[in-house]
């Protein structure tokens, strides 16, 4: 018995679709410096390989080779070779195309899947030619390595200048500018400010004055538009303007990938007196804070019912009405209980709503960078997709990838003993405020573009979960800045409805649930 394998290897195409990626990062001076210089050497090598078809090339800013979310070409990258329109991609090296090794490898794994080849320039490492998992793991390793070391020494330079009060801030809070790495009061949002604090001495509202400003069309900073609860909020508690500053608020996380968190103790704190000018008296801001703790002592005692017009039926869409049985307060669909609806019977625990409620936010918490964070990006991607605004984006994106790249040359010379602290720290603030203004502008262009007032209410949510302590127990005041609705679908699940349009279903703890009438 004879048998032949009459099996084909697959032909591959004879023009094969080239992709280029780059990323511009501290060694941009000695290679490929200028996104121009980059399309001119890929064309050249298109020129040079008449095999190859460049497709596209993608260029993301060098601001952080630690996490793929943040690169929007290379998430484009991966998305056009999902759609079948690229058969191999060319990068400098390891470093460029990723630092965390392990989003690297499953990038690498991914692309595979798809039938697309990747090489990496600088080490020669071709994934159509090797098993090259094994061999681009130790790059992958060395640069994720260099980016932990790089960030550990900021971190310390930053540690060092608060300790000895030099530190200042990096991005300045409304009613400032940064000058020459020092704060200087902005007239105009000053008197903002003042105003703020006037308004809450006299008994306005936080709510309240943000409506205020809102109805008046008063600016904000970073393209926002609208103010909110928590923005009053912040100006209230903001020790800055009566002229002290709180160091190291929030910190960054010491591993891959890097994290910005509140800080709640788990970092030194340094408090400065007189650090910068105030914008209103100390007698002001302490007068805020004595008047916002009799607030919130009143509201505890008004007896207030959170619930009130926010539990709804399903069916019926009326809303619950609060029954005290047995010393204990239920929450039922009120046509149901006056016999006005054929609504199916459901009864909750006004405690398991504030319980379930907690169980919501602590997972929205732990997950705002996946949904929050994601959602609100790719809006403004939509935003701005298509828009007279696009080239001016690019340009801007450019500007802020070769500072980025000054930045990160300048930490290098630092780390090497060639500059010192005092001239790191000079040039490395003038560097950050050209990239502040750029970012400003850009979310400037983008606001200009369309408009954000959902995009606008999600980066307000974003902002609040921000802030919050995972496992705090129930917290009325942010329960009624984001809650809108609650939908009781039935004794075991509610939807809350947000701010921002999200609605997220939570399951009732099961211990928590009443029976069914």
């Amino acid at each position: 018995m004879t048998v032949t394998d009459i099996s084909r290897e697959p032909q591959k195409p004879t023009i094969i679709r080239l992709a280029a990626y780059y990323r511009v990062s501290s060694k941009s001076a000695d290679q490929l410096h200028s996104f121009a210089a980059q399309i001119r050497y890929y064309k050249d090598y298109e020129r040079k390989n008449p095999q190859y078809k460049l497709v596209d090339v993608y260029a993301d800013e060098g601001l952080s080779g630690t996490d793929m979310k943040k690169r929007d070409e290379q998430n484009r990258l991966i998305r056009d070779c999902k759609l079948g329109k690229i058969d191999r991609i060319i990068t400098k090296s390891v470093s460029r195309f990723a630092r965390n090794t392990q989003e690297l490898l499953v990038a690498l794994r991914s692309l595979k899947e798809m039938g697309v080849s990747i090489y990496f320039e600088e080490q020669g490492i071709d994934s159509d030619k090797m098993n090259m998992e094994m061999l681009v793991t130790f790059p992958g390793m060395a640069a994720q390595q260099e980016s932990v070391n790089i960030s550990d020494h900021l971190r310390r330079s930053y540690q060092m200048r608060m300790e000895s009060g030099e530190f200042n801030c990096c991005a300045p809070a409304y009613g400032y500018d940064l000058v020459d790495g020092q704060l200087v009061v902005k007239v105009d949002e000053a008197a903002v400010i003042r105003r703020i604090f006037d308004l809450y001495l006299q008994g306005t509202g936080k709510q309240n004055i943000a409506n205020i400003l809102n109805a008046e069309r008063v600016p904000r900073r970073y393209a926002q538009k609208k103010w909110y609860h928590s923005t009053v909020n912040y100006v209230i508690n903001n020790e800055r303007y009566m002229g002290d500053a709180l160091l190291q608020k929030k910190f960054t996380t010491d591993t891959l990938p890097f994290r910005k968190k509140k800080n709640r103790g788990e970092k030194p704190q340094f408090y400065v007196e007189n650090s910068n000018p105030p914008i209103v008296s100390r007698e002001v801001y302490m007068a805020a804070q004595e008047l916002q703790k009799l607030r919130n002592i009143s509201y505890k005692c008004a007896g207030g019912y959170p619930l009130t017009g926010i539990l709804r039926c399903p069916e019926c869409g009326r809303s619950f009405r609060r029954l005290l049985l047995n010393s204990t307060a239920y929450w039922l669909c009120s046509g149901g209980a006056a016999g006005a609806t054929d609504c199916k019977s459901r009864r909750v625990r006004e405690n398991a709503v504030y319980d379930t409620f907690c169980l919501m936010v602590d997972k929205l918490s732990a997950h705002r960078q996946d949904l929050l964070v994601t959602l609100i990006h790719q809006l403004e991607m939509m935003q701005n997709r298509g828009g007279e605004s696009q080239e001016k984006i690019r340009q801007i994106d450019k500007q802020i990838a070769d500072l980025s790249a000054q930045n990160l040359v300048i930490a290098r010379l630092h780390t090497n003993g060639v500059l010192n602290a005092t001239d790191f720290a000079a040039q490395s603030s003038v560097i950050s405020n050209k990239i502040n203004a750029l970012r400003l502008d850009r979310k400037k262009t983008l606001a200009e573009d369309k408009d954000d007032e959902l995009i606008d209410t999600l980066k307000s949510l974003d902002d609040t979960f921000a802030e919050y302590v995972s496992g705090a127990s129930f917290d009325q005041h942010l329960f009624e800045q984001i809650v809108q609705s609650i939908t009781v679908v039935d004794n075991a699940r509610l939807t809350f409805h947000l701010i921002g349009g999200l609605a997220l279903t939570e399951q009732i703890p099961e211990n928590a649930r009443c029976r069914t009438a």
